[in-house]
């Protein structure tokens, strides 16, 4: 089944879905890029060209397109959640993985992004936290698993990830390579 990966902007959707992959032995997919694919220019341009609406209807139809998908770790964007049939695919089509991390965690992570639009404003860590009150409830309904991200290494959230996945039986314990020799994930 297709492991989606959700959370705010910068809580490391995109870097962990990679390396969970790798080392599932799984291909990786980033809903953004598939969006930007599909639009021909940056989500940014696009936002600002078209606005906000516009945008998530590409989402919506990129997030179902991709929730058919099997065996593949999905990295989605931030606001993937605000729409309810977003939240109803990942559900049932998907094992949702939510990497929480609290506004202040991603605003030191964030703080010299330019290219993610919605923080592209004067206070960004309120932007954060108004985004943090609004899509939490969100991501905690759609989710399977909740991963609390704090500040461990990458290598520690790989191991709480598939702790959890191989306690649900969603992957084979058997067929997970030890963290020290992941598999390539096919092209």
């Amino acid at each position: 089944m297709l492991i989606s990966l959700i959370g705010l902007p910068g809580c490391g959707k995109s870097t962990v879905g990679r390396h969970l992959a790798r080392h599932l032995g799984r291909r990786f997919v980033d809903s953004d890029v598939e969006i930007e694919r599909r639009i021909g220019c940056s989500i940014k341009e696009f936002f600002e060209r078209e606005g906000e609406a516009p945008f998530r209807d590409v989402e919506q139809s990129v997030v179902e397109d991709l929730a058919t998908l099997s065996d593949a770790v999905l990295a989605t964007g931030g606001g993937t959640v605000i729409r309810e049939a977003n939240r109803e695919t990942l559900q049932r089509a998907t094992t949702a993985v939510y990497l929480r991390s609290t506004p202040e965690e991603l605003f030191r992570r964030l703080r010299h992004d330019t290219q993610r639009p919605l923080l592209q404003v004067r206070d960004p860590l309120r932007r954060l936290r108004d985004l943090y009150a609004e899509r939490d409830p969100l991501y905690r309904r759609t989710a399977h698993f909740l991963i609390e991200t704090g500040r461990p290494s990458i290598h520690t959230l790989i191991n709480m990830i598939l702790m959890q996945l191989e306690l649900a039986g969603v992957v084979d314990p058997a067929q997970v390579p030890s963290p020290t020799e992941p598999r390539r994930a096919p092209r």
